[in-house]
């Protein structure tokens, strides 16, 4: 007796869903291919490689198709040379150490003006001038000495206040005004003598003809006796721009000077420095002046 149903056996697939394997039967004749159905699995994956592979190459090739269009669009230059035509004609490429720094105008100030400039010749020199200007106040201090300040003394006529061998240089080298003042302390006193020219040259010129016998009359007067009438005293003679300045140092006493008389020296020394510092400051303010116009 048989319990098995009518129809036709239905088969066992193995790559076919929903397909049952047949419970009775030859169980050895259903027995797939195993080997055959590697083989179509092998075949199926080599084919999707070869497509992969292909569809690449294909993407490749069309992205330098792109770029090469772009770049030869870019390129106005389509010479035979095949050569740019924007770049610089020399090969070499800057390393920067040529490069130029950018350029600014200056900001500094321009150079102060030479003061001595404006006491060189009468033509700059036109600040006003007195003895009162160029020795002011009462008295001198220098360091911790204090200086008493006597008369003063201005003339056109530079040789009636000179001596010895002066008044003709003076007079040669067309001195046109001579400004004393005398300062004393103690029993000694020395007066100081500025004289002017037109210009540098001949206060210069009458500076080196001066000698042992050119000197300037002492001024007295004013609470100051007089002094080096007679006797001997210590002289200087220099010049700076378009002046010529002297001194003459003694004693009240009438006494002549020695080398010892160090006190005699040491005030001439300050007011003839004195002298050279105020026309020097003369020069400054004149020149700070001129700058500000």
């Amino acid at each position: 007796m048989s319990f098995g149903q009518g129809g036709p056996q239905s088969q066992w697939d193995p790559w076919k869903p929903n397909s049952q394997q047949p419970w009775g039967g030859n169980v050895d004749d259903e027995t797939p291919d195993w080997a055959a159905l590697a083989d179509q699995a092998e075949t199926r994956n080599r084919r999707k490689r070869l497509l992969l592979i292909v569809g690449g190459a294909l993407a490749t090739v069309g992205v330098g198709t792109a770029v090469a269009m772009a770049v030869m669009s870019a390129n106005d230059d389509t010479s035979a040379s095949g050569k740019p035509t924007n770049l610089p004609a020399s090969a070499s490429v800057p390393d920067g150490t040529g490069a130029t720094s950018p350029s600014f105008a200056p900001t500094s100030a321009p150079p102060p003006l030479d003061p001595k400039e404006f006491i060189s010749s009468k033509a700059k020199d036109t600040a006003p001038l007195s003895p009162a200007t160029l020795f002011p106040g009462t008295q001198l201090t220098v360091a911790s000495t204090v200086y008493k300040k006597g008369p003063t003394a201005d003339t056109t006529n530079c040789a009636s206040v000179a001596s010895g061998t002066l008044p003709k240089i003076l007079t040669a080298n067309d001195c046109t005004r001579l400004m004393r003042v005398t300062y004393v302390k103690g029993n000694i006193a020395v007066t100081v003598g500025v004289a002017l020219f037109d210009t540098e040259a001949q206060a210069t010129k009458a500076k080196g003809q001066a000698d042992t016998k050119s000197a300037i009359k002492s001024l007295s007067g004013k609470g100051v006796k007089a002094f080096c009438d007679g006797a001997i005293c210590r002289t200087t003679t220099n010049a700076y721009g378009r002046y010529a300045y002297f001194t003459v140092a003694g004693f009240t006493s009438g006494t002549d000077v020695t080398t010892k008389d160090t006190a005699v020296f040491s005030i001439g020394d300050d007011l003839a420095k004195f002298a050279f510092d105020q026309i020097h400051a003369r020069g400054e303010a004149q020149a700070s002046a001129a700058a500000q116009d």
